[in-house]
């Protein structure tokens, strides 16, 4: 097996050996799976040959087909290395390479459908009984299957139509090696084409039956497209030499079956494939069987030493010659058998080692599933903890906010109340002050009415006045003060008394003096008992007044604490939502990545489109592509706000997500149909419109690279964009069609008149020129003047050589006209040349567009306020009309 694996698995451009393939395939018969096939294969250097591809794919085909059943599962464990190699080779401009990535999608396909559908086989070969036991009853399941089955089928006729696509573009001859290498795999595509188009259509039917017509319109036009192809597919196939001694191709019938009429279905017939009997091919010879020839030697060995001792026999055979000839019989019989039970015992060994391999893997499929299950299980546990954690939070949260505003209420109720004892206090001490000030006024009355006492009482009133003051600005100093004003009464007492003493020692100055002192000490008695009330007042006043600035003093540092506490928790509740804010604006620039990402994997895929050979079939229209252009260009503008708006508030990335959207699709349908109108345009025209499309994709491209970086998001501009699709739409107007313009007038008659409008226009630029000569001849001198010169004197050099090559040119058209070439006049001759024409036409306004540019550009480098670039640039113009004029002409 591995040596039939070598040799039809190799990079000669030849079809594989079918005497290799079938080897191959008895021997994962033999294993009971793919074991050894899969060992060799895996070490193949792919990489390196699309050739060698190409064959690995049409063996692995064949393999999967014609195989045991075990070989779909063991294939399963290498759809990576499938798929790697086709994504290599696609991404490669190789004609193989791009055959080998769409047969890996093909394999990648059938491989995942029969692992899906175990009871359609490899080779799908089934009943009718069988597939409508797979379909069921369930209209959604027949739904799906015909989905897949399409889908299947699409993978084989893509397939097809790759290969005849290359073929036709080589010319090739079907009985060349090299071209059978690529129709040899057609072979097992007809074979699965023939069954999948069966069962489509019986499922089409049995959809009909249950479900409305209406419903199933888009799955009809798919079944009658691919019905199209495969028509195609299997004519194209049949007229081919190298099938018709291979295999035996069923014929369609004329027209797709009508699955509005349900008795259509009787007249459906089954397509049956037929591979006639091979020829057998020059094989190596083997020796099945070796006992034969060890029977045959040793008996010939022994007559000949019998000879050599004895002689030749005489022809009597006695009874132990007899004996001896049975007992080699019997020798040889047994050696047969033993033989056979060595085979016997091969075969159950190898039978039993693929049993153990298949299990083997069994198992380890078994054991990455459990693994998968628990990662799976192990993620989902930390999930629901994780979302249990946020609710217990956003509980906790919402009590401690409730807390805080109880708190706060019973605080602002303290904070109240105290205010008020607060205001209660100063009314009282008001009111005290006011009562003292009662007593200063009833004190000063006395000491009025007491003329010798006077200056005592001023004194009193001063001290009394004094005590006022300091106890409304210091209420802890009034013990000190009344200190000293009993001080300063008992000095009073002592002055008294002297004045007694005066008193009695003057007795002559009359009773009535002493009277009048006895009168005033009794005032001074009275005015100090008033004193010591007040003094009682203003201690018990100042007590309470510590008491109320304690209790304050108390309920503000409380009052503090319980705000510094509020103020933490809010801080934490800020730093939470400030965290959450963060965690929602992640969130959102991480939906625009992903947007980002799929809008630049949907333009990456239309601009590949661009070099993809299978998409040169496709077409379209200019109209089309102006009106996809127009609309890609309009949606920049909504891209240009949603990008606004997501700058100005970064928690809201809808509007541009869905502008995102919006845009890559209307700008990848933009270049797939670029490129799809870029196949019927000229020359000229379809490279400028293919360059443009690419253009446009990389300016999308960039402009969403910059969205994917937030030091860059900011500075997205959408002009290049817009260049681009400006450009597009500019190239989408010129490849409109023009006959309706040209049909108001013959064509002969517009030729005429351009080049006389451009005639006209040569003659007026050398007129122009002749007035800035003139005009620079008058304001300038010197080597101004002589600069100036010399650009008027090229211009019109130029100028006059225009004019020469156009009337040459217009004589030559009508030599040519003239000259008779298969027309009767003018406009005929026109008329059947459009094409030429219109290229004349266009060089002619070229031109004439030229001349009027020249001859503005010298006007202001003349007049200083224009470049000399400028002038530069026209003559180049001019120079590529020039040639496109002379180009037509020669024509």
């Amino acid at each position: 097996q591995a040596i039939s694996i070598s040799k039809a698995i190799n990079t000669q451009e030849a079809p594989v050996k079918e005497k290799h393939a079938r080897r191959i395939i008895l021997g994962t018969h033999h294993e009971k799976g793919a074991f050894t096939f899969w060992s060799y294969a895996i070490g193949l250097p792919l990489p390196s040959s699309a050739i060698l591809s190409w064959k690995f794919c049409h063996v692995l085909h064949k393999v999967l087909r014609d195989g045991h059943p075990n070989v779909l599962q063991d294939c399963q464990r290498y759809r990576s290395n499938i798929r790697e190699t086709g994504d290599l080779w696609g991404h490669l401009h190789d004609r193989y390479g791009q055959l080998v990535s769409i047969y890996t999608r093909l394999l990648l396909t059938k491989i995942s459908f029969h692992a899906k559908h175990p009871e359609f086989p490899p080779g799908l070969e089934v009943s009718d009984e069988v597939l409508e036991k797979t379909a069921g009853t369930d209209v959604n399941n027949i739904f799906q299957l015909t989905v897949e089955l399409f889908d299947y089928l699409d993978c084989e006729l893509k397939l097809s139509e790759s290969v005849f696509r290359q073929l036709n573009t080589s010319m090739a001859v079907s009985q060349m090696s090299a071209v059978q290498c690529r129709l040899a795999p057609l072979i097992q595509v007809i074979q699965d084409c023939s069954h999948l188009y069966h069962y489509a259509v019986k499922l089409m039917f049995k959809l009909h039956a249950c479900l409305p017509a209406d419903t199933l319109q888009g799955h009809r036009d798919r079944f009658n497209e691919q019905f199209r192809s495969l028509k195609n597919f299997f004519k194209k196939a049949s007229d081919m030499l190298y099938f018709k001694r291979l295999i035996q191709i069923p014929r369609l019938p004329e027209s797709p079956p009508n699955f509005l009429r349900a008795s259509a279905l009787a007249e459906h017939v089954k397509p049956v494939v037929v591979i006639p009997e091979e020829a057998p091919e020059d094989e190596e010879p083997e020796n099945l069987i070796e006992i034969s020839t060890t029977s045959t030697t040793e008996p010939q060995i022994t007559s000949d030493i019998f000879e050599q001792t004895f002689g030749p026999p005489n022809g009597i055979r006695d009874d132990r010659d007899a004996q001896i000839e049975s007992l080699k019989k019997e020798v040889d019989m047994l050696r047969a058998e033993m033989e056979k039970i060595k085979l016997e015992a091969q075969r159950y060994i190898t039978q039993l080692k693929a049993q153990v391999n298949s299990l083997e893997g069994e198992v380890e499929e078994q054991r990455k599933q459990k693994q998968k299950a628990l990662v799976d299980n192990e993620q989902l546990r930390d999930e629901l903890e994780r979302l249990q954690r946020v609710k217990q939070d956003s509980d906790r949260s919402q009590r401690l906010c409730a807390e805080a505003e109880k708190k706060a209420n019973a605080t602002e109720i303290r904070y109240t109340k105290l205010k008020e004892k607060h205001s209660e206090l100063i009314n009282t001490h008001a009111e005290l002050l006011r009562k003292n000030a009662d007593t200063a006024k009833q004190l000063t009355v006395t000491q009025q009415s007491q003329e010798e006492v006077a200056r005592v009482k001023e004194q009193l009133a001063f001290q009394v006045e004094q005590v006022k003051r300091e106890a409304e600005m210091k209420l802890e100093d009034q013990s000190v003060q009344m200190e000293q004003l009993r001080q300063e009464l008992d000095a009073r007492r002592d002055e008294l008394d002297q004045a007694q003493r005066s008193l009695s020692h003057a007795k002559q100055a009359g009773a009535e003096l002493s009277a009048q002192v006895e009168a005033l000490h009794a005032e001074k008695e009275v005015l100090r008992r008033s004193v010591s009330e007040k003094e009682c007042e203003l201690l018990s006043t100042r007590g309470l007044i510590e008491e109320k600035e304690l209790q304050l003093s108390q309920e503000a540092d409380k009052a503090t604490r319980e705000i510094r506490e509020l103020q933490g928790r809010l801080l934490e509740k800020s730093n939470q939502e400030q965290s959450l804010q963060q965690k929602l604006l992640d969130e959102q620039f991480g939906i625009l990545q992903e947007t980002v990402r799929e809008a630049e994997d949907i333009l990456r895929d239309a601009v590949a489109k661009l070099d993809d050979p299978l998409h040169v079939r496709c077409t379209s229209s200019p109209d089309y592509l102006l009106s996809r252009a127009q609309a890609a260009l309009e949606s920049t503008d909504a891209l240009e706000n949603g990008h606004t708006q997501y700058m100005a508030s970064m928690a809201d990335a809808a509007g541009l997500v869905g502008a995102l959207a919006l845009f890559a699709h209307l700008t990848a349908d933009t270049i797939v149909n670029g490129s799809a109108t870029s196949h019927l345009a000229p020359t000229d025209h379809a490279d400028r419109l293919t360059e443009t499309c690419r253009d446009c994709g990389q300016r999308s491209l960039d402009y969403l690279g910059l969205l994917k970086d937030k030091q860059t998001l900011g500075h997205a501009e959408l002009g290049d964009v817009r260049r681009a699709l400006q450009g597009v739409l500019q190239l989408a107007q010129e490849l409109r069609p023009k006959s309706l313009d040209i049909k108001q007038e013959e064509l002969g008659d517009m030729v005429e008149k351009e080049m006389a409008s451009t005639s006209e226009a040569i003659e007026d630029a050398v007129r122009r020129i002749e007035e800035m000569m003139s005009q620079a001849r008058n304001e300038s001198s010197g080597v101004k003047l002589e600069v100036s010169e010399r650009i008027l004197n090229s211009c019109t050099d130029l100028m006059k050589a225009i004019r020469l090559l156009v009337m040459t040119s217009t004589n030559l058209q009508k030599e040519i006209v003239e000259s008779g070439r298969g027309a009767a006049t003018t406009q005929e001759f026109y008329a059947k040349n459009s094409r030429w024409t219109e290229g004349l036409i266009s060089a002619s306004k070229a031109v004439g567009w030229g001349a009027t540019q020249l001859v503005e550009s010298a006007d202001r480098v003349v007049l200083h306020t224009g470049k000399y670039e400028e002038l530069i640039v026209c003559s180049h113009e001019i120079a590529a009309s020039t040639a496109q004029l002379v180009a037509a002409s020669k024509v």
